[in-house]
């Protein structure tokens, strides 16, 4: 099966020539992948990658670029943060139906990773959501990459906040 997702890159400033990073990214495997280095110092490839599962596409291509690139740090694996009108295009629905069902079901709707003028949400719990209430068109696909994205994600920041942690607590106790 094809998956598709975008894996979203800060480069070191090594890295900065487009014609060496897209000859690497290849020859390591990435060729199905589209690169943009539209913004300097960042790089996302938005793979359709065939595997036997969601876990295989995304763990091969995370893989691929550390062996391309061994400096890139990964700064966020997507779809997985989405807000209600991207939710609402995925299943056929207009936004304003999608938030008329966020409210009627306020208490078992999934809470969102950040609130505020524009609520965002991991991908995967409204999914899963929708797909338990049935009557949607829930892609399985998506779902099962979402959910590898969000682990992805959540990975990445428990990573990063294990680093600042330890270095605080090595500055208290020197």
């Amino acid at each position: 099966m094809a998956y598709t997702f975008t894996l979203k890159y800060r480069l070191a400033d090594a890295d900065s020539d487009p014609d060496v990073l897209v000859e690497r990214l290849g020859e390591a495997g990435c060729d199905d992948a589209l690169v943009g280095i539209g913004q300097p110092g960042r790089l996302a490839l938005e793979f359709t990658r065939e595997a036997a599962s969601a876990e295989d596409a995304v763990s091969s291509a995370l893989a691929d670029v550390k062996r391309a690139i061994p400096s890139a740090e990964l700064v966020e694996a997507s779809p997985d943060y989405v807000g209600l009108t991207d939710v609402a295009e995925m299943i056929g629905v207009s936004r304003q139906n999608m938030r008329k069902l966020m409210l009627a079901h306020v208490t078992s709707f999934p809470a969102p990773v950040h609130e505020g003028s524009a609520a965002v949400w991991h991908l995967a719990d409204v999914l899963a959501w929708l797909q338990g209430r049935g009557g949607y068109a829930v892609d399985a696909g998506v779902l099962d990459v979402a959910g590898v994205l969000l682990r992805v994600n959540v990975a990445k920041e428990q990573r990063r906040i294990s680093t600042a942690t330890a270095v605080a607590l090595e500055a208290l106790a020197g």
